[in-house]
């Protein structure tokens, strides 16, 4: 042995060329929003985040970091009114690029679970990546806002998500005090379910996890 690194097989090279990119961006607009979303599931936690709601931006970062996913979400909309079509329609767009990068699901573990502390507060998120939209919200505010955000919106963005995303997605606060500590927890517990719900299955990477054979529905 001379020290010098095998060059990559030419097999390896053709697997890594044919490695398909699982990247998307989804533009939309309504009377009320104009949202643009890419997402890189397969990225490295880089954001950048502008909705003009600054509480929603610092949560997508969240998502961005824990997730492991590269997000860039742009967002123009109505907020002289109030921020209910900006945050849903916010969810709606990043759903479908989640949903469009996914593909046909194939390879992908498909099912994820964590639970993430933030201090006094516990929340539990569970998913399946199943294009069987469906949420179950067990989370309760005490406040009404959080800086300018209206707490009731978090529901709004998680429903629109994992409609759009084909996700049934059980969010639980197990647990805590402070609304900021409650919510943050719920976003990272996402992410890191997401994260590996999302993530390529070793030991069977070409195959759709479902005895139906399909994931895709008309997602």
């Amino acid at each position: 042995m001379d020290g010098t690194p095998a060059k990559p097989s030419r097999t390896s090279a053709a697997k890594a060329r044919s490695a398909p990119t699982r990247a998307a961006t989804v533009d939309r607009a309504t009377r009320e929003t104009r949202i643009s979303a890419t997402v890189d599931l397969d990225g490295t936690g880089r954001s950048d985040i502008q909705t003009g709601v600054g509480f929603l931006d610092h949560m997508l970062d969240q998502l961005a970091r824990h997730g492991l996913f590269d997000l860039t979400v742009r967002a123009e909309g109505d907020l002289h009114i109030d921020f209910h079509h900006t945050t849903e329609d916010v969810g709606i767009t990043l759903g479908q690029a989640f949903a469009k990068a996914l593909g046909d699901r194939r390879g992908i573990q498909r099912y994820g679970e964590a639970h993430v502390p933030m201090d006094e507060a516990l929340s539990r998120v569970a998913v399946d990546i199943s294009a069987r939209p469906y949420l179950v919200w067990d989370v309760r505010f005490t406040r009404d806002k959080l800086g300018e955000m209206d707490t009731e919106l978090f529901r709004e963005w998680f429903h629109a998500f994992a409609q759009n995303a084909g996700l049934t997605l059980h969010v639980a606060n197990l647990y805590g005090e402070n609304n900021h500590h409650i919510v943050e927890s719920c976003f990272k517990a996402l992410a890191r379910a997401l994260r590996a719900a999302t993530e390529i299955d070793s030991r069977r990477p070409d195959a759709v996890p479902s005895t139906k054979g399909t994931l895709g529905g008309s997602l």
